[in-house]
């Protein structure tokens, strides 16, 4: 039992352990616990700063992401308004043709309609100039003896006036 009550007073052994100790916490302290908490300070401050930069990174993509949503619906905006004005200009280029294009049906049908107009004229005149000389020719082997020219001559216009007359209501139905 001696053994025991030993154990529990302490020897020499233990001031100098808790002296060592008591030192060795006074040093760790005041020469490894500072550069540590330094060291874990500046871990912080460039944890913090990560955390600041990541947040302002992800405001400024945000910001990139509206603008670049504002630039597409402004482009879009552009192309509608693009399209829009080559339609209107197709459109009106069409209707352009369309008059130029009636313009010159309208031109080539007066130029037909002049035309035949002088074209009839002409066969009017040349059949009553016929037409008269087979007249007179006919007169003159029926009748034997020479007519009056002159009197032909009026004979020929009364013809040719009448024919005219005639082919005037024969254009207009």
């Amino acid at each position: 039992m001696i053994s025991a009550s030993i154990f529990l007073l302490p020897n020499g052994t233990f001031f100098i352990e808790l002296v060592t100790l008591v030192v060795i916490l006074l040093l760790m302290t005041k020469y490894i616990l500072p550069p540590l908490n330094k060291v874990l300070e500046s871990r912080q401050e460039k944890i913090r700063e990560s955390l600041a930069a990541a947040d302002a990174a992800k405001a400024e993509a945000a910001a990139a992401s509206d603008e670049r949503q504002q630039l597409l619906a402004t482009a879009r905006d552009q192309a509608r308004e693009i399209v829009a004005a080559a339609q209107a200009t197709s459109d009106q280029v069409k209707a352009e043709a369309a008059g130029r294009g009636q313009g010159e049906y309208d031109r080539i049908i007066a130029n037909a309609n002049a035309e035949v107009d002088t074209a009839r004229q002409r066969a009017i005149d040349e059949a009553s100039a016929r037409i008269g000389a087979v007249v007179f020719e006919l007169v003159n082997q029926i009748v034997g003896r020479e007519v009056d020219e002159s009197s032909h001559q009026d004979l020929v216009r009364e013809a040719v006036a009448a024919l005219n007359v005639e082919a005037a209501r024969g254009s207009s139905n």
